[in-house]
């Protein structure tokens, strides 16, 4: 089998080597390597070291899809078609986007009629907002605007502009009923860019299957999901980036099958003034930056929506119910890093560690 890699990190470019060849797509950068397994029929070929991907950007990152097994990329431009149409659903900034309408409504709107598809990530970001007691909050849209991450300049907002921001701040202002989205006050905006990516990527998975793929990466910079398994039934590896590092220095590898990964990390999106570090992960209540003593958290999970709500949930907790609340969850597995650079496991995580020779130290109790 060739050796591929793919390594993932909060918000970067993917990297896969194949080959000795390199294509730039999505995010991050794994390892497949042979392992003992049952044998899977790859989709739309025979060949168990074929792969073929495809990129775009898009959701503001690089997205790529990979299928294994075959070099037949037929249904990969459907895949990358359906993200491009959820994108034009959720995005904050496109101004034909439902999500764009909905915070542009008229002042007197109190109630709107949403999608199908707009009701069931509303319902899911409001369920990660009741878990978090408000430290997850999907009407944090007036503070995500304040602040900029992406631009050439970067400068902290004036303190009076991020209180009053922050006074618009509360999930409670927001009712869902079916498809019935009720505001309770005319100052709530929504922001989806916490847990979008992950309802996507399930989204594109769920396509993927029902056209017969078996072996595939989903990476949407950040959230990546697998399709099953490599052709050889081994699991897929996916390297956990140093924080702070280059993209292809990591410090942990997972082997999964038919999961998700997602990172939520403070040294992606940021940028530093007057030597403090300002984040995009934002504190509903202050209005600025989380400082927890957390860099990073990943979350592994069945689906990618729970990773990515988890990730910035988890992060925001902080790292004692952050941890608490990752143990808690059935099927959810979470690694944290701490300012110290100590790397803290929930109880599950260790069965899917590959590395024998870990680049950070693990906090032990």
């Amino acid at each position: 089998m060739k050796r591929n890699s793919i390594l993932i990190s909060a918000a970067a470019a993917l990297l896969v080597f194949l080959a000795g060849m390199s294509v730039i797509g999505g995010q991050g950068r794994t390892s497949l390597l042979n392992s003992e397994g049952s044998q899977a029929e790859p989709f739309g070929g025979s060949d168990p070291e074929a792969s073929v991907s495809r990129a775009a950007f898009l959701l503001n990152t690089f997205v790529t899809v990979t299928l294994y097994g075959t070099d037949d990329g037929s249904i990969l431009d459907d895949s990358l078609a359906l993200c491009k149409e959820y994108e034009n659903i959720f995005s904050r900034t496109l101004k034909t986007s439902e999500l764009y309408q909905i915070n542009h409504r008229d002042p007197e709107v109190t109630a709107m009629t949403v999608s199908d598809e707009m009701a069931r990530l509303l319902k899911k970001g409001l369920e990660y907002c009741e878990l978090s007691d408000g430290a997850f909050d999907i009407t944090v849209e007036p503070l995500s605007s304040l602040w900029d991450f992406t631009g050439e300049t970067h400068s902290v907002p004036e303190a009076a502009k991020i209180k009053e921001a922050a006074e618009k701040v509360d999930y409670q202002n927001l009712s869902l009923s079916g498809n019935t989205l009720t505001f309770l006050s005319p100052d709530t905006s929504i922001d989806l860019g916490a847990i979008a990516k992950g309802y996507i990527a399930d989204r594109m998975k769920e396509q993927l299957l029902e056209a017969g793929a078996k072996s595939a990466i989903i990476n949407l910079g950040g959230n990546v999901l697998c399709v099953g398994s490599l052709p050889d039934g081994a699991p897929f590896r996916i390297g956990l980036q140093m924080p702070f590092a280059d993209y292809e220095e990591t410090f942990e590898t997972l082997g999964i099958s038919d999961l998700s990964v997602v990172t939520s990390g403070v040294y992606e999106r940021s940028f530093t003034v007057d030597g403090t570090l300002y984040h995009h992960i934002l504190n509903p209540k202050t209005g600025y930056p989380y400082d927890n003593g957390l860099i990073a958290v990943t979350i592994l999970s069945g689906e990618s929506v729970d990773g990515d709500g988890l990730s910035t949930t988890c992060f925001s907790l902080g790292l004692e119910e952050g941890l608490k609340l990752a143990e808690s969850l059935e099927g959810v597995e979470a690694c944290f890093i701490d300012s110290d650079y100590r790397v803290h496991y929930t109880s599950g995580m260790k069965s899917y560690l590959l590395s024998q020779d870990t680049r950070l130290p693990e906090a032990r109790e």
